[in-house]
């Protein structure tokens, strides 16, 4: 894992997911950012991805993203990780259910000028559900 866009992405699972600095969002996120797989009632560009990762982090507090691979092909890098946490917070529809979950994820980036400007996301939805009790 080691191009430009390979770095902007471990710094944004880094700093953003797991430490939880969104004061560095804009750097990483385009202006006129696309989420092709937004969460229910996500608002666009950056405020959404915003909102998303403060949804996650208060839901799930402890949670811990593990950057596995990463395969650049021009302006596009896919990755393969998984996060883990305990839900201790609501959820969606759910309240806090005290159980650890762990979630696979595989997303693909495209970047314009150095920063991701489109976003599509494969999350095991059904594995997560099943450590929440709900699946």
């Amino acid at each position: 894992m080691g191009n430009a866009n390979t770095l902007v992405i471990q710094r944004f699972f880094n700093e953003i997911l797991n430490d939880g600095n969104l004061s560095v969002l804009e750097k990483p996120i385009a202006r006129d950012f696309i989420d092709h797989t937004p969460g229910p009632g996500q608002a666009a560009g950056r405020a959404g991805v915003q909102a998303k990762i403060e949804g996650l982090r208060r839901a799930f507090p402890d949670i811990r993203f593990v950057l596995e691979d990463a395969v650049a092909e021009g302006d596009t890098l896919a990755v393969r990780y998984y996060w883990t946490g305990t839900q201790t917070g609501p959820f969606l529809d759910m309240a806090p259910t005290g159980k650890p979950v762990r979630v696979r994820g595989m997303d693909f980036y495209r970047f314009r000028n150095g920063a991701v400007a489109e976003h599509w996301e494969i999350l095991d939805q059904l594995g997560l559900l099943r450590h929440l009790g709900r699946a």
